[in-house]
């Protein structure tokens, strides 16, 4: 049976702004403050999913998320109006008012975690939606993402859909940023490889000192107990303390793959080279072959600038039997070691990466998340993609119908401060509302209830 890779990518949503609520994401901590371009971001968004789907790529879309987020305000004790509420938080609490302003739900690789039905006991496509315990502002994004997801894998005889991990810094799960799979065809059985930051219960497990380790071991062995893949096809990886340190917040910042190729950064994972040697080991045995491994050393491309381009976090997109193409952000070219280094990896004949796409989501970059971020990866059969619901995929249709939307709606313009403006909130709501409408959805929104 034929199957697919369907990218999910994030609406950037008529609220993106800049408030630097990451902690230990270097680049949303430097911009903090900066006036954002909500239209030039939803639209760089557009056009990537636009430039992959002509890839040949099935692409699909998440709607953005309410922001600022009303229920969270008026669960903590904000009274009145819709006014009255953004405007007693803003005055009472403007940290915990930006929390709930947070425009981190366009970047898709963090509202799930995926399993192909070919890789789980059961037959079935198991999807979780991340709890993302460690940022409250990103915690708050569970809830509407699940019922998203809910509308759109609907068909219970395909897809499995969990409830998120318990709301505990025990069961931390930031998503599919935080897992690879590794596979030979679309449609093969695959290798599932978890990174994790930390250990509860592992006391001997090494923790970062400056930032926070986000994905717990706990939560990754949660998550493939309930998604039912087979036993013999799991690997569990430590993320680098040294590297979480240097603002490597997630896996997908230090190493990406397609298939059975892995490119990576030498100090991504802890004990790397044992870590190499046993997912190496692991891989043979399952596919009769290794993985063909590009580790990317210290003196090539450093962990400063690796985390400054989002070199790692591009995502490779295969264009033909033997060859591949890497998506990057334009940042990867305006760096002369960082561009040298990928003009050096499409020429090596060992590899499969044959091409460099650069693209422009410099306002994503700014809030610290590069192409791969912006996507959620749904490995499908073909019955499966037939049970999705239609009006999210996208087409030249959908792609028209969303442009002229980000022309009606969008400010060229927002500091986080105009969150605030009665005016704006008003266009928020409508814009959002809309949008709804276009892709069919229904009511997702509380104040459409």
């Amino acid at each position: 049976m034929e199957s697919y890779e369907v990218n999910f990518d994030g609406l950037v949503g008529p609220s993106h702004n800049f408030s630097g609520l990451a902690y230990g994401n270097l680049p949303s901590m430097k911009n903090k403050d900066y006036i954002s371009n909500p239209k030039e971001a939803a639209l760089q968004c557009l056009q990537k999913i636009h430039y992959l789907s002509d890839f040949g790529l099935i692409q699909g879309v998440f709607p953005p998320q309410e922001r600022p987020h009303l229920p969270t305000l008026r669960a903590l004790g904000f009274t009145g109006k819709d006014e009255e509420v953004i405007s007693k938080a803003y005055k009472t609490s403007p940290d915990l008012f930006f929390n709930c302003s947070s425009s981190a739900s366009m970047w898709a690789a963090n509202s799930a975690t995926v399993t192909p039905s070919e890789d789980s006991e059961d037959g079935k496509v198991h999807i979780t939606p991340a709890n993302l315990i460690t940022e409250f502002h990103r915690s708050i994004e569970t809830q509407n993402t699940a019922l998203v997801l809910k509308k759109i894998f609907h068909n219970p005889l395909y897809f499995k859909l969990h409830e998120p991990l318990p709301a505990s810094l025990v069961f931390a799960d930031e998503g599919a940023a935080n897992h690879l799979r590794f596979f030979k065809e679309p449609g093969d059985l695959g290798l599932h490889v978890f990174v994790y930051g930390r250990s509860v219960y592992q006391k001997s497990t090494l923790t970062p000192g400056r930032y926070p380790a986000r994905q717990t071991l706990e939560a990754s062995q949660a998550l493939s107990r309930n998604h039912r893949i087979f036993q013999n096809r799991l690997l569990f990886l430590q993320q680098s303390p040294k590297a979480i340190d240097l603002g490597v917040f997630h896996n997908d910042v230090i190493s990406t793959s397609n298939r059975l190729f892995f490119l990576y950064h030498e100090s991504a994972f802890v004990g790397s080279a044992s870590a190499l040697k046993e997912l190496n080991e692991k891989a043979e045995k399952i596919f009769d072959e290794p993985l063909l491994c590009y580790e990317v050393k210290e003196e090539e491309v450093s962990l400063k600038e690796a985390v400054e381009t989002y070199l790692f976090n591009s995502q490779i997109i295969q264009k033909d039997k033997e060859s591949m193409v890497l998506i990057a952000p334009i940042e990867c070219q305006k760096n002369t070691r960082v561009r040298a280094f990928l003009e050096k990896l499409t020429q090596d004949p060992a590899t499969p990466i044959k091409e460099v796409a650069y693209v422009n989501v410099n306002e994503s970059m700014l809030n610290g998340g590069g192409p791969a971020c912006l996507r959620l990866r749904v490995p499908l059969k073909r019955i499966e993609v037939d049970e999705l619901f239609p009006n999210v995929l996208f087409s030249q249709k959908l792609y028209i119908r969303l442009l002229d939307w980000i022309h009606k709606h969008y400010r060229d313009r927002l500091s986080p401060k105009d969150l605030v403006d009665p005016k704006f909130i008003q266009e928020n709501l409508k814009a959002l509302d809309e949008v709804t409408k276009i892709l069919g959805l229904g009511s997702i929104y509380s104040f459409q209830k």
